[in-house]
Order: structure tokens, then sequence, then C-alpha cells
């Protein structure tokens, strides 16, 4: 008898967990989906370059990639292209015996910017800028050799919010990441499709399929990041205040020139009274949208 429940118990427990892992499929797929239908990321004869690092988040870009692919009523190529950049201890075969597996084209790119960064910034600074700026001119000169289009990189919701906060505090700007953009050069059209993905999916969906992570030895050291303080606050945000996150992500793309001072966006010096009430004139501040966070923050401030 002891032995029957047990069996049926690890049944039910395994079909909860298949429909679990489903779900969060169909989830990504969703919402990968939906952002390239809301800026138009992929078109029909696409050749999208899809930037592999082996981390999770590039992993599951690829990965729902090449399931949207079998169902678009579009035809688009994907190529897998990782950038090996000589750290130490760089497992050099591990992706191109995953990605042979899988019978997706790829290229792995052969470049030491590893040494150029350790030469040129002191011990104990921040790498990322430096590794980024040279990451990407790289990745510039692979995709026109390879003939594509379209760069697709792996960050998500909560990248692009940090991203979001770090020009705010640390640069004065209201700038983030955006889902789609021109690259530098005006030659490339780099696209986001995990923008609508939540970090926590993109983790959970890593450990449900396995993928061989690759860790970044480069600036893994790197604790005191003002990226790992702002991915801190918005963890305690979240905890705090559920819901904070998700709308100030839905604020990015819900935007009020004139309710801003940003004399470029809007005509501050030109603007006049014509007598027409308008909506988004001072009476847009009669009912206050954000009188609950603004409570929570108070309260934050007494702890």
């Amino acid at each position: 008898m002891n032995q029957a429940i047990t069996a049926e118990t690890l049944e039910a427990t395994s079909d909860k967990v298949a429909y679990e892992n489903n779900k969060l499929h169909k989830r990504l797929c969703r919402q990968v989906g939906q952002a390239i239908g809301d800026f138009n990321m992929i078109e029909d004869g696409d050749k999208v370059m899809v930037c592999l690092s082996g981390g999770k988040d590039s992993y599951a870009l690829l990965d729902i990639l090449m399931t949207l692919r079998e169902r678009a009523p579009i035809q688009f190529e994907l190529i897998a292209v990782n950038l090996d950049q000589k750290q130490p201890n760089f497992p050099a075969d591990i992706l191109p015996a995953y990605l042979s597996k899988l019978g997706v084209p790829f290229h792995i790119e052969n470049q030491d910017t590893y040494s150029i960064v350790k030469r040129l910034i002191p011990e104990g600074k921040t790498t990322c800028s430096l590794c980024s700026r040279l990451r990407r001119g790289i990745l510039y000169r692979v995709a026109d050799e390879l003939g594509c289009n379209k760069i697709a990189l792996g960050h998500h919701r909560d990248d692009i919010l940090e991203t979001f906060f770090l020009n705010m505090f640390f640069g004065g700007k209201l700038k983030g990441m955006p889902a789609k953009l021109v690259s530098d050069d005006g030659k490339h059209m780099v696209i986001r499709p995990m923008a609508y993905v939540k970090e926590a999916d993109s983790t959970r969906y890593a450990e449900v399929k396995q993928f061989p992570i690759i860790p970044c030895d480069l600036c893994g050291s790197q604790e005191n990041l003002q990226r790992k303080q702002i991915k801190g606050l918005m963890r305690e945000w979240e905890k705090k205040y559920p819901g904070r996150v998700e709308s100030i992500f839905s604020s990015l793309s819900t935007v009020v020139p004139s309710h801003l001072m940003d004399g470029n966006l809007f005509g501050f010096k030109d603007i006049k009274t014509d007598g027409v009430a308008n909506p988004l004139g001072d009476i847009a501040f009669d009912e206050e949208p954000c009188g609950t966070p603004a409570a929570g923050v108070i309260s934050l401030q007494r702890e």
C-alpha cells in the first residue's frame, strides 16, 4: 500500500513539474513573440545572428527563437555566433558540441580581447565598458561577413530596467536599453527579443533545459558593480512591494514628454494658453496614481 501511494505521489509530482515546465515554455514563447511583433523585430527573409555567450539568457533566446521559427508564418534564418575572448579556462569545446547536437548553423569567432582588457584596465576597476565596446565592434564585423541583417541579443526585462536606473542614478539621464535600435555605425539592426521576459523565468528555464552554462571569468569576481547594486534594489522592491518593478517597466513605454523637463522633446518655450481644456494639463494631477507607492517610500525611509 505504501509503495503504491509512493508511486502515485511520484507520478503526480512528475506530471505537475511537466505541466509547470510546459507553461513556462509557452509563456516565454508568447512574450518573445509579442516583443517581436510589437517592435517588428524579425521580417520575412531576415538572417538573424543570435549572439551566444554561454550564459543562461542567450541560450534561452536561441532556444525560443528556434521554436518560433518553426511556427512563424514567415521565413527567416538563424545562425548562432559565439565570441571566444580567450578568457583563462574557457571551455572552448562546450558550445560547438552543444550547437552541433542542436543542429543549428553556428560560427565561433576567436579574438583575444581578454588580454587587451587586462592590459588597459587597472586592477580592481570594472572591465565591462571596454569589454562591451570591443565585443560590439567584433560582432558587427562578423554580422557583415556572415550576411546577417539582424543581431539578436539576450537582454531581458530586468537588464533593461537595471540600465534605466543606472543611467538615472549615475548618469543623470532618462535612458534605457531599447528593444530595437540601429547600431552606432548605422549599418546593423540590433534586437532584444527577450525584452518582456523576467530574469527569474530565464533562470528557471535554463535549469529546466539544463543548458551548459559557461561562467565569465573576466568580470565574474567584480562583486561591487553598480549594476549589482541596482539588481539588489529591485529585488528588495519586488519583495516588499509586489508589482512595483512591473509598473516601472510599463512606464518605459508610457512616456508623457509634456510632464518631464526636456525641451528637446517638448516645446515648453513655445506653449501658450488657448482657452481649451487639456487632459494633459494640471488636472492630470487631480488623481495621483502613485499614492500607494509613495506611502511605501515613506515607510521605507522610516525603517
